[in-house]
């Protein structure tokens, strides 16, 4: 009898095959080892694997094998699709901007060339929309980046209908008049232009939802973190109407007689029943096996899938602690010092940055009590409130007496940016509307926030962080921050929005005897100043560091690399890194071979890093809630000075 397999293995019409989650819980390695199994399953089938993640890892876990005939790989470089875009669509872009408005072709065209910033979501839906519409492979296999970082993929749709949209507006006054003096009505070529790209979206958002073409494949690890993204991953994929054929729950601990591994998995059973009864659509849910080596290469890669289980969704009792290990680190760092006023944490996804970020915040608010900290969340899949195990959102939530936390809702900034836009608007246009006919440019001028450039909502969220360091409302501020190719693209935004700030200054300047928006140029000014501020803050290494996050992977390994070259780049400084994760000491073979493995890993960062102080973390039962948190705070980081003073004392 054949083995049970996840039914996307068996839909021959597949088109689009999607596997996303939770920065580090193995989406690549799923993602790689399907595409293999498909097309060994189907040799006459095209296939395609695609990263959309800024931090690539597939051919890292191809690990050098060239991959069969029918099967291409790629990585995609957002730069390079957005310049193929701008030279092909360009001219054309440029005379829709000039169909008619008291703005000239300049004004506009500056708007429509920010607003396609080559951001990766953006770029890569449209190059997957092209190749699945021209049926250049029969299957795509795409590996998302980490959660918030996918869920901006899946809502390309809509800012690609805003930003078609406007368009539609620059034509409107150009087919009136074709219409009054030509007596022609019929679509012209920059009319076909548009129509093209809107039916494009169209068949994509129909592919999209189409169970039989597409599926998307949520993947996992059993742990409180992993099943807070993933159910939020779900709730997303439901209100889009996004068919999810089956779950994968990674990295998962099965029979052993090791009590570190028992342990383990009796933790995992829990989370995993947690997961399944509050998913709100029947799906299959598949465990695979933590492997004692890393999965990469042809030969781990193919055999990836025959370690899949069908899981029960049999209840089990809630699992306590679990099993802790002394030590908990090697080589603890001393905490930050007191005069810091920004410490950020930064890492691939999955490494545990929420974590540290976490029990880093509360130490320091214990250490100097006179001190008020913000725990900051710039994840767009936050995680904060799963971790301190207390309700955090948007606005400031105090914790105890010395330490807030708060999830900024960077869409909920920005849309109040547009509201005082449109009521500085509607203003301008009730003032002026006596004077000149402005029907056509009314409707342009409300589009113009539409083509706001994608990451303008992040940026702010990080803004709205100096208006608390302009007030003084806190002294230390410790960012969970984004996995590493989101977050090395927001720390580099500042670049495009300061072009789209400027592009909105100088229509003021321009048109300043006509169009008067104050409250909305304060707000822009206020934003401008915010962002030179902080940039200056994190390059200042007095005032801010960034802690690295990693894990003892060669590929975690890579990622590192990368995170700190943007960051030299940058000046922001990085002298401290913690190896998260480290497997204990055990007699088992699973615990020993890991452990051999990860040494080798640590002795590469030691040897790529010999200047950066590095702090090995053993992997602990999940730290959550503020006693815990607490507690392994005063184990991660060196004695507090108060503490060394008081000992020397005694």
């Amino acid at each position: 009898m054949s083995q049970q397999m996840p039914s996307f293995f068996e839909q021959q019409g597949l088109q689009l095959l999607l596997f996303g989650g939770k920065g580090g819980v193995g989406k690549t390695t799923c993602a790689t080892a399907a595409a293999l199994r498909i097309s060994a399953l189907a040799p006459s089938r095209s296939l395609l694997l695609v990263s959309t993640d800024p931090a690539h890892s597939v051919r890292d876990s191809l690990a050098g094998y060239a991959p069969p005939g029918n099967l291409q790989v790629l990585e995609l470089d957002a730069q390079q699709y957005l310049v193929a875009f701008r030279e092909q669509n360009g001219p054309m872009l440029r005379e829709i901007a000039a169909a008619g408005t008291f703005l000239d072709d300049e004004d506009i065209n500056q708007f429509l060339r920010l607003s396609l910033p080559g951001l990766d979501e953006l770029m890569a839906f449209f190059e997957i929309s092209s190749w699945v519409e021209a049926r250049r492979y029969d299957c795509i296999v795409v590996d998302t980046a980490p959660s918030g970082h996918t869920l901006r993929l899946l809502a390309m749709p809509e800012l690609i209908r805003r930003w078609l949209g406007m368009l539609e507006v620059l034509l409107a006054k150009r087919r009136y008049m074709r219409r009054v003096f030509s007596r022609d009505s019929s679509p012209d070529r920059l009319d076909l232009f548009v129509s093209k790209w809107k039916s494009s979206l169209q068949r994509m958002e129909s592919l999209l939802r189409d169970p039989a073409r597409s599926q998307f494949v949520p993947v996992t690890i059993a742990e409180p973190l992993g099943v807070h993204v993933t159910l939020a991953l779900f709730k997303d994929l439901l209100g889009r109407k996004i068919p999810v054929s089956d779950l994968i729950v990674n990295r998962l601990h099965f029979e052993s007689d090791c009590l570190a591994c028992s342990a383990a998995a009796s933790g995992e059973q829990f989370q995993i029943q947690q997961l399944m009864a509050k998913i709100e659509v029947p799906c299959p849910a598949w465990g695979i096996e933590l492997f004692a080596e890393e999965v990469c290469g042809l030969e781990r890669l193919s055999a990836f899938w025959e370690h899949a289980r069908l899981l029960s969704r049999t209840p089990v009792s809630a699992a306590g602690p679990g099993l802790s290990y002394e030590p908990a680190v090697l080589h603890p760092a001393a905490p930050p010092s007191p005069g810091m006023r920004f410490v950020l944490f930064a890492g691939k996804g999955g490494v545990g940055k929420t974590t540290l970020s976490c029990i880093t915040a509360v130490r320091l608010a214990r250490d100097f009590p006179e001190k008020r900290v913000l725990l900051f969340s710039t994840d767009p899949a936050h995680s904060l409130s799963a971790c301190l195990q207390a309700e955090i959102g948007p606005r400031p939530t105090v914790l105890f007496l010395g330490l807030t936390a708060m999830e900024i809702d960077a869409q909920a900034e920005f849309a109040k940016l547009k509201a005082r836009y449109a009521e500085d608007l509607e203003c301008f246009l009730e003032s002026v509307s006596r004077a000149f006919d402005l029907t056509f440019d009314r409707v342009v001028l409300e589009k113009m926030m539409d083509m706001a450039p994608p990451g303008l909502d992040e940026i702010m969220a990080l803004t709205r962080i100096m208006e608390f360091l302009v007030r003084d409302s806190y002294d230390l501020f410790v960012l969970d921050c984004a996995p590493t190719g989101h977050l090395i693209r927001l720390l580099e935004l500042p670049e495009l929005i300061n072009e789209w700030l400027k592009a909105f200054f100088n229509l003021f300047l321009k048109y300043e005897r006509i169009l008067r928006l104050p409250g909305f140029a304060e707000e822009l000014v206020g934003i401008s100043r915010n962002l030179k501020k902080l940039r200056k803050l994190l390059r200042d290494p007095d005032a801010s560091v960034l802690y690295a996050v990693s894990i003892p992977t060669r590929m975690a390994l890579e990622e590192t690399k990368d995170l700190v070259a943007a960051c030299d780049r940058m000046g922001i400084a990085v002298p401290l890194m913690f190896l998260n994760l480290m497997t204990p000491p055990g007699d088992c073979r699973l615990c020993s071979s890991l452990r051999r493995r990860e040494l080798l890993v640590v002795e590469s960062f030691r040897r790529t890093f010999p200047e950066k102080q590095q702090t090995l973390v053993y992997r602990q039962p999940e730290i959550a809630g503020l006693e815990r948190l607490e507690k392994f705070g005063r184990r991660f980081y060196q004695p507090a000075i108060q503490e060394m003073v008081s000992r020397d004392a005694s």
